[in-house]
């Protein structure tokens, strides 16, 4: 990954590299490992050559703080805080505070903008984006149940000091860290006029200084840290121990699933509604990533919590409603890229997924098969019949007859026409078939 700087920016990187806060960060694995362009010139939009060209290690993919469950978002905040302390600590400071500026490789949060870095001048400028791309959010989340990915997703900025203060009335003011972030915010931002540079110089008058600004970075990091969210039941975080598979079923299936992971060596497995994470584990070892993706929150914070403390560390895991993924946001909806552009896997597994979607979502079933073929990829699905435990209680809630093309024969029928199976099998004791298809066909 090539990033080009201007003459500001390359004086601001020559001050970073020198510093003993670059090799520390990049040591500890918080920034992203970076080196000077040795190429050819390269121009910038404007007609004229960089100043100078960066060569950042690649990321495996790029995610979106919208796709992350909270305690995603509390570390990559956390880290952002720490990323900044470190910088005071030599001088310099962060020119924002966007949570943008954080990536996740596996589970573990990377900070990547190397541009952001700059000397040190009277407060951190980055403190309002801070608030509102992460902070904002996570105060609701915690304060008041509030999940924060639809609010980040519907504005690419985040959530505006009002709209934060709107939500926390009356006693919620006085809810941690509420009163001094978001309520005193809210009104300074009423009253300030004034340009940038003159706020600064009023702040140096004031006695802002480097001292302050890293008694205030302390402080809202261990403001970040300690907030948390309830654990109570969600839709579906009680699945394992609900579902009907009998002990030799599960081992079935988990032979059948890893058989598949184990061919044609993919770089990256995506499993779509990978629920508690249990198969996205188990293929772990056989590819560079895997990206657990669920609609259900609580399930991925709690996987991404056990990824955190106990590994496999390739593993990504994402809160991601198939039904309403993330789309493309931003200038000319290229800023934030949509989510199924982002994954481009060498293997999809969709495992007890299709009811959900066909019957609980009412998605006509060719459009399933061809959304499914439209990864371009080897695909394992399973295939649960109508008469399973599982489908009748989503036909339950539904018009008799309004699923009777739901069955096996007709989804094979399909299935034929975009894939290639290379095999399948009945899931023993289960009305369930394993399917492995190519899309070849």
């Amino acid at each position: 990954m090539l990033r080009g700087l201007s003459e500001r920016g390359a004086a601001d990187w020559d001050r970073l590299q020198a510093s003993p806060a670059f090799s520390q960060l990049v040591a500890s694995g918080q920034l992203i490992p970076t080196t000077e362009y040795l190429g050819p010139a390269i121009e910038s939009p404007r007609g004229t050559p960089w100043t100078k060209v960066l060569e950042h290690e690649a990321l495996p993919v790029v995610t979106y703080p919208y796709e992350w469950p909270f305690a995603m978002l509390r570390d990559a905040a956390a880290l952002e805080l720490e990323v900044l302390a470190t910088a005071l600590d030599h001088g310099l400071t962060l020119k924002d505070g966007t949570i943008y500026n954080v990536q996740f490789i596996g589970s573990r949060p990377v900070f990547i903008d190397i541009g952001s870095f700059t000397k040190f001048d009277t407060v951190w400028a980055g403190y309002r984006q801070f608030c509102e791309t992460s902070l904002f959010s996570l105060l609701m989340h915690a304060h008041l149940g509030l999940p924060h990915q639809a609010m980040l997703r519907g504005k690419i900025d985040g959530v505006p000091a009002d709209h934060a203060r709107a939500v926390f009335s009356g006693r919620k003011k006085w809810k941690k860290g509420v009163f001094t972030h978001v309520v005193l915010q809210a009104a300074a931002q009423k009253r300030v006029t004034a340009s940038s540079e003159s706020m600064k110089a009023e702040l140096t008058k004031s006695g802002a200084n480097i001292d302050l600004a890293k008694a205030t970075a302390k402080k809202m990091r261990k403001l970040v840290a300690g907030l948390e969210v309830s654990t109570k039941r969600s839709t579906w975080s009680d699945y394992r121990t609900t579902c009907t598979y009998t002990s030799e079923s599960a081992a079935f299936k988990r032979q059948f699933v890893e058989a598949a992971a184990t061919t044609g060596q993919p770089k990256r497995i995506v499993d779509l509604g990978a629920n508690d994470g249990e198969y996205s584990v188990l293929v772990a070892p056989h590819c560079e990533q895997v990206i657990a993706c669920d609609f259900d929150e609580l399930v991925i914070d709690r996987l991404y919590r056990r990824l955190r403390a106990e590994g496999p560390a390739n593993v990504l895991p994402l809160v991601v409603d198939l039904t309403d993924p993330s789309p493309g946001i931003g200038w000319a909806n290229r800023e934030r890229t949509a989510w199924q552009e982002r994954m481009q896997p060498d293997l999809v597994l969709a495992l007890a997924l299709i009811h959900h979607l066909v019957i609980g979502a009412n998605v006509p079933m060719p459009m399933v098969v061809d959304w499914m073929r439209a990864f371009d990829s080897r695909l394992v699905i399973e295939f649960v019949d109508p008469d399973d435990p599982q489908s009748k209680r989503l036909l339950a809630n539904k018009p008799a007859g309004l699923f009777d093309d739901y069955t096996r024969e007709r989804f094979e029928a399909l299935v034929a026409t975009r894939f290639d199976i290379v095999r399948a099998a009945e899931v023993p004791g289960q009305p369930r078939k394993l399917y492995e298809l190519s899309p070849e066909a």
